[in-house]
């Protein structure tokens, strides 16, 4: 199997043309076709000579691929499917709004982490994406040098797969790679000690945190996950950290009529969260399959929404996107043993 040249940085590019007798301005060249200008195309990397580009495709591929299917939202969301192996393929969002224009991005092959309300989580965990897989769904979109911003919260737990994720927020936040700030990406985890530490340490991407109840014996009844990584520990891990400045933590919080939707939650969440500068998105529950609950009334949100407010827990509701198209939260589920 060849070894793919996308996910590699600058430098690495130029060690990969040296070995293969090429010069190492070369990778350069790859670096600035493959990131700057987002060309996955060999023909159009017209600075790189026919020989070099014979000597690099007898040892290297690209590891771009296009979308097997895609599918567009009445709202102008986009969501496109990708194969990563010959069984199993991930679903990826692109959501314009006004002047930005966001991906989700997945990180796996479904998820471990067991969400009995997630349609990605129910599916089981099929394997990890590379680095290539995940930089992929920055490349292959039409139009991809429109991207304003990325968030890992599609398929998979992003720090279950760190090592990839943490690369490819390399690329991204290189300046010989996107060269974008880490402003522009966010991460959305379960909460998974003590990699959340090594990526509180190591990154300055913003974090966003499925929180979904307040109470622990609540939340494990529909997050598996709450008893290796109890949801009191890892703000008890973000409160050592600063979120006043340049980097935001969010919680992200979807309504379930009668679970997690009344005065006494939204009291447990305002202890909960006392003294961590911090943003709650409230988000609605799309319907899934065999599932018991329904999306809280939107009066409900209100009320839920204005008591964080008031009690100094800066609150919205997030806007739904993609659900005519199953691209909303919760609701990707991609394709396996295709």
């Amino acid at each position: 199997m060849k070894t793919k040249l996308l996910g590699k940085n600058s430098e690495e590019l130029s060690a990969l043309c040296k070995e293969v007798g090429l010069k190492p301005f070369v990778g350069r060249q790859l670096s600035d076709w493959l990131y700057a200008k987002r060309v996955a195309d060999w023909d159009r990397m017209v600075n790189i000579s026919k020989a070099s580009k014979q000597v690099l495709q007898d040892h290297f591929e690209l590891g771009v691929s296009a979308p097997v299917a895609s599918a567009l939202s009445s709202d102008g969301t986009a969501k496109y499917l990708f194969a990563v192996s010959d069984t199993e393929s991930v679903e990826s969002v692109v959501i314009p709004d006004e002047d930005r224009r966001t991906l989700c991005v997945s990180s796996q092959a479904g998820c471990r982490m067991g969400c009995r309300f997630c349609m990605t989580g129910r599916q089981g965990w099929h394997g990890n994406l590379d680095v290539a897989d995940i930089l992929n769904q920055f490349l292959s979109i039409p139009d991809p040098l429109s991207l304003s911003n990325a968030v890992f919260m599609g398929m998979g737990e992003p720090l279950d797969n760190y090592e990839a994720v943490s690369k490819a927020i390399a690329v991204l936040t290189a300046p010989d790679g996107f060269g974008w700030s880490p402003k522009r990406i966010t991460l959305s985890t379960i909460g998974v000690l003590p990699v959340l530490k090594r990526f509180l340490d190591e990154e300055r991407c913003h974090l966003a945190v499925s929180l979904h109840n307040p109470f622990p014996d609540e939340r494990l009844d529909m997050m598996p996950v709450q008893k290796a990584w109890p949801l009191e520990d890892v703000v008890s891990l973000l409160k050592q950290y600063d979120f006043s400045g340049q980097r935001r933590v969010s919680f992200e919080y979807t309504m379930f009529a009668g679970w997690n939707d009344d005065k006494r939650h939204a009291d447990a969440l305002i202890r909960l969260l006392g003294g961590l500068e911090c943003r709650v998105n409230l988000i609605r529950f799309h319907k899934i399959p065999d599932f018991p609950y329904d999306c809280s009334p939107e009066v409900r949100m209100e009320e839920f929404k204005n008591r964080l407010n008031n009690h100094g827990v800066v609150c919205t509701i997030r806007a739904s996107r993609g659900e005519d198209i199953l691209a909303a939260c919760g609701m990707l589920a991609g394709q396996h043993s295709r």
